[in-house]
Order: C-alpha cells, then structure tokens, then sequence
C-alpha cells in the first residue's frame, strides 16, 4: 500500500522531478513524515520562482501576481474567485513564454498545488506558510532589483546579499529544521536543540544559495544581475561598465565570497553530522556535498568556465551518490566532505 497522498502522486512525481532536477533525489529519499510537506513547500515556491523569473512579462504584472499568489498561500480558506483569477493570468500570460514545457505545465497546474496546500494543518501548513513568506519577498526584491531594461545593476552592500541569502534561502534551513523537530522528534543526536540546528540549518541554506551565485556569475551578468556587492569591488576601483565588459573582473571580490560560502556549508556539515536518523542524514547530505564538489569546481575554474557558468556533471552526481551512500554517517561524511572540497 502506498504512503503517498494523492497529491503527492499526481504532482509530487513526474513534475516535481521535472523541476526541481538533482534536488529531486533529495526530496525522495526524505523519510515518508518529512517528503510531503517539503516537496509540496518546494513545487509551490518554484511556482512563485518561475513567475519572477519570466522577464518577458511586465515587473508590474509578475508583482501583482507574486503579491495575489502569497495572499493566496496564507488565507486559510479557499478563494475560489482569486484562484482563477490567478490561473487565468498565468495560463494568457506566462505559460507560452516558458521555454522549458515543464515550467509551463508547473503554471497550468498552480490551483492543484494551493488544493494540495490546504490539505496539510497543524506544523505542518504553519511550516510552509512561515517559509513561503520570506522566500516570496525575496522574489519580489529581485524583480525591483534588476528590472529587464536598462543594463547592468548590482547589490549594494554585504548586508544586501546576506539578507538575499536568508530570503531566498537561508529560511530553508529554518524550515527544514522545524519539520524535523515536529514530525520526526527523534532527527537530531540527544543534545542538539532546535536553536543550534536551526542557525546551522540557515547558515547551510546561505551556503547552497552562495554556491548557486558564484557558478552564475557570467549568466546573472548577462541578465543585467551582479549579486555581488558594490561596496566590495568600489574599494577595488571597478565600474558597473567594466563589469559590463567582462564581468570575471570580479575575481577578487568573487573569492571572498567563495571563502564565505566554503565557511557556511562547514555549518552544513555540522547540521548533518547531528542527524541520528540515517535516511534523513543521507538526504540532507547530498545537496552539501554535491555543493561543496561544485565549490571544488568553482576554485580552478577559468576565465571562460566563469563567463559560462560552472556545473557538476552528471557523471559527477553519480559518484556523490554512490559515496554518500557508502559512508553515511557522522565519520564517513566528515571524511567525505573533506576530500570533495
């Protein structure tokens, strides 16, 4: 008999695996209390994800439906009215533009997902109404950021990028963390309390968002984004128009933050070290790990494999797999991490 509900059949198979690629082996190897609240809070900010991300429509419009979608996500009964009104802008609006079929098929199947919502309760809807919160703002912060049309902008400061991170990523972390403590009480080594996990936890989610900013650093550029910060390469005396040009003159600032996010998975790897349940250590192992291979990647990377943008290849993501399985445990990943870095 199966432990899957029927939402997490119809849309936590084919089209989560569609959309959330190597993250999907993550989300099914999550032990059966943990695998539903967290795929259903992972299919519903890539909704939100995808609907920032079409730049092809208006910034006024992506707001005002990022703004209808969360006020759908926390309203604690159904609105039918807003719902289709909703689905009819994505389906007129965005759904032809994506280039990908599965991010269209994500927006045609967007009141699925809100019907999938309300039959979670207690922690758990608390939980994904709590993480979608931070995770839409940031959303909305980007679009304002970096609109489509004139050229390249960039962050401010440090303090802009760390609170990025949090938003977008860091509040997966805490998310994680509260999850374990209310539907698998026994996740965490005796002595480990939900403060400890939950700054680990941020800082690991900080961490894979950081790894997600360094590897794209020639694409964000290309799209008129440079998440790192002016305060930083200012001092250095590089303009906004000689990132422009060439945007691997930010080299030097580019290695200060991959010191920093090489700083916060260590807190990954503390996170993980303090899981006592194996299955959910094995889960929550692979992303650390196969970002810390990327990191590896990341530090010989040239010129070229900067401006294009770096990846772990496939072959890559097997051998993780394989190892991860082979030394799962506190001991095990520690040597691990260790030699993938």
């Amino acid at each position: 008999m199966s432990d899957e509900s029927h939402h997490e059949k119809e849309l936590g198979g084919k089209l989560l695996a569609s959309v959330s690629r190597s993250f999907y082996l993550t989300l099914k190897a999550l032990p059966r209390e943990l695998r539903e609240p967290i795929s259903l809070a992972y299919l519903l900010a890539r909704t939100a994800d995808t609907m920032a991300d079409t730049a092809q429509v208006p910034a006024a419009t992506r707001l005002d439906c990022l703004s209808q979608f969360a006020a759908i996500v926390q309203s604690g009964s159904r609105d039918e009215a807003a719902e289709q009104a909703l689905a009819e802008v994505l389906a007129e609006r965005f759904c032809p533009l994506q280039s990908d079929p599965a991010e269209a098929v994500l927006m045609q199947r967007c009141r699925d997902a809100i019907a999938w919502l309300h039959t979670m309760s207690g922690a758990r809807l608390v939980a994904i109404r709590e993480v979608l919160q931070p995770i839409i703002h940031g959303q909305q912060l980007d679009i304002r950021r970096f609109p489509a049309e004139g050229g390249l902008r960039s962050l401010q400061t440090a303090a802009e990028l760390d609170e990025y991170t949090w938003l977008v990523a860091g509040c997966v972390g805490e998310f994680w963390t509260k999850l374990c403590f209310t539907e698998l009480p026994d996740a965490f080594a005796p002595g480990v309390t939900l403060e400890q996990a939950s700054t680990w936890g941020i800082a690991f989610g900080k961490g894979l968002q950081l790894v997600n900013i360094l590897r794209d650093l020639g694409k964000d550029a290309r799209l008129g984004r440079c998440y790192l910060p002016a305060e930083d390469w200012q001092s250095l005396g590089i303009t906004l128009d000689q990132i422009e040009g060439s945007c691997v003159i930010l080299r030097p600032v580019w290695t200060a933050w991959l010191q920093r996010c090489e700083i916060h998975l260590r807190d990954g790897l503390r996170y993980v070290q303090s899981l006592q349940h194996g299955k959910l250590r094995y889960a929550t192992a692979l992303p650390l790990l196969l970002g810390v291979k990327t990191i590896a990647h990341l530090r010989t990377a040239s010129d070229e494999e900067l401006l294009r943008g770096v990846k772990v290849s496939r072959m890559d993501v097997a051998k993780v797999l394989f190892e991860t399985t082979l030394h799962n445990s506190s001991e095990g990943l520690a040597k691990l991490f260790a030699k993938l870095s």
